[in-house]
C-alpha cells in the first residue's frame, strides 16, 4: 500500500483529517500480540481507549481504503452507542462510495443504527429494500431478508 494507496493525495488528506494513523511493525511487541498482528497490512479501527472496533486486512487500492476506515469508524461509533455519528459515516460512504465493497454492509448498519437508536422498525425494513435494489448479491442482503417481514 506503500507504493499505490497512501501517497495518494485523497489518501493523505483523508488521513490526516480523520485518523491518528500509527505504524507498528508485525513483530513489534507488545502490540503485535496484544492486537494479534499476524499478516500486512493490516489496518485497526480503535477508540480513544485502545479497544478495537475494526480490522482492515490485505492490501485496499485508495478508492477502496477510505469507506473501508468510513465503515470502520461508523462500527466504532455503533459499539459505543453514538448511533448518529455511526450514522453520519454510514451516509459518507453512501453519497461518495455507493460502488465500494463497503457500502452494502454501510446500508444493513445503517438500518440498524435507525433500529438501535430511534426503535425504528421501518430503518430495517427500508435497508432490505435498499440491499434488495442497490446491492442484491451481496451478504448483507441476504443478512436483511428477516427485516422484508416487517
Amino acid at each position: 500500500m506503500d507504493a499505490v494507496t497512501y501517497p495518494q493525495k485523497v489518501v493523505i488528506e483523508f488521513l490526516n483529517q480523520t485518523v491518528i494513523p500509527v505504524r507498528v511493525p508485525f513483530d513489534s511487541e507488545p502490540l503485535a500480540t496484544q492486537f494479534n498482528l499476524k499478516w500486512t497490512p493490516m489496518l485497526l479501527i480503535l477508540d480513544w481507549n485502545g479497544k478495537e472496533h475494526s480490522r482492515i486486512v490485505g492490501f485496499l487500492p485508495p478508492e477502496e481504503l477510505i469507506p473501508s476506515f468510513l465503515l470502520g469508524i461508523a462500527k466504532m461509533y455503533f459499539d459505543l452507542d453514538r448511533f448518529a455519528d455511526s450514522t453520519t459515516n454510514l451516509d459518507r460512504i453512501l453519497v461518495n462510495y455507493p460502488t465500494s465493497a463497503a457500502a452494502p454492509e454501510a446500508v444493513f448498519l445503517k438500518g440498524v443504527n435507525g433500529y438501535k437508536g430511534a426503535h425504528n422498525v421501518q430503518a430495517l425494513k427500508q435497508a432490505h429494500e435498499r440491499l434488495q435494489a442497490k446491492y442484491p448479491s451481496s451478504e448483507w442482503a441476504k443478512r436483511a431478508l428477516p427485516y422484508r417481514l416487517l
